[in-house]
């Protein structure tokens, strides 16, 4: 028998962790945050510590152990491939990088880190850090990183807006600038290595770790990208991404059919409510959450004022 949509329920990241997170998570989608500095809701998440739950309470990977690749699709279980992720910045975050899975395997253990950010809201005048300045090398990013505020100089910035996409492959330098709320799905990694956080510091006067020698081994100063552009698919149906690691797909004012897919598993967020029905039931998807579509799952009737979906590639 296929397996129904899984509503997935959210860990958070907040407080010390995501100095720079808000409530914007609650204002937005009526989120239940556990803090007034809630920067990440992990909506699919197989993160330990940090693993999002089925409305049963089992985790993802308590999910995988029960179904294997019925949930997953063939090659997909260990390790789950993706994180999902929704962020509001309401201060701008560190300006970091991420390593490639060579590198990371090498040196953490762990998978690298390519994602990709869709703009969920904007306030006037937002940006994003999106690489470094054309020209700029890496001994001259290394030592305006170590001098601190200097390295500001040396960052290309990109105004935003809402319903814009970023794909942000490992070794491009970037920060999420304040003010904006954002849709992110990545490489299920942890992987993180800042160049600089704005001069922050904590109650304590302490100021968060960098990791500048590791940032620079990794970085592609010549990383210069643009905001993805969509291609039509079917009426209200538009492919955003199609790259290595994962793809993104946005629906608006879609209703139709979404065929299962026995290769991969997926995820759909509502961005605005929607409701999502197969043989013998049906789920109200509220704005900001997020179902786990599994690879041996329904062809699904999809009623989608706005929606987006993520899968890995195949």
């Amino acid at each position: 028998m296929p397996i129904a949509p899984i509503l997935m329920t959210p860990a958070y990241r907040w407080g010390a962790a995501t100095p720079w997170g808000g409530e914007g998570l609650r204002s937005m989608f009526r989120k239940e945050i556990p803090g007034e500095r809630t920067g990440e809701a992990l909506e699919v998440s197989a993160i330990p510590g940090l693993e999002s739950r089925d409305p049963e309470g089992h985790t993802l990977t308590e999910l995988i152990e029960k179904y294997g690749e019925k949930l997953t699709g063939k090659g997909f279980e260990h390790p789950f491939p993706l994180l999902l992720k929704l962020l509001d910045a309401k201060d701008t975050l560190s300006v970091q990088v991420h390593p490639n899975d060579e590198y990371a395997a090498r040196v953490e253990g762990k998978l690298g880190k390519t994602e990709a950010w869709h703009i969920l809201f904007a306030a006037p005048g937002a940006e994003l850090v999106y690489g470094v300045k054309a020209g700029t090398d890496k001994e001259t990013l290394l030592k305006a990183s170590q001098e601190g505020a200097a390295v500001e100089n040396l960052l290309r910035r990109v105004k935003v807006k809402a319903g814009e996409t970023y794909y942000i492959p490992a070794g491009t330098v970037h920060a999420i600038g304040k003010g904006i709320i954002l849709y992110e799905i990545q490489q299920s990694s942890d992987v993180t290595y800042r160049f600089y956080d704005w001069e922050r510091t904590d109650a304590q006067g302490n100021k968060r770790e960098l990791h500048l020698q590791k940032a620079i081994d990794v970085t592609d100063v010549n990383a210069q990208w643009d905001a993805a552009k969509e291609t039509v698919v079917a009426p209200g149906h538009f492919r955003l991404l199609d790259e290595p690691f994962f793809g993104l797909d946005r629906f608006e004012n879609f209703e139709g059919v979404l065929p299962a897919d026995p290769r991969r598993f997926a995820f759909l967020t509502a961005v605005k409510e929607c409701r999502v029905s197969w043989e013998g039931g049906s789920l109200e998807l509220p704005a900001g959450r997020t179902a786990l579509l599994p690879a041996d799952g329904y062809d699904l009737t999809l009623d989608a004022p706005g929606a987006l979906l993520s899968y890995p590639t195949v």
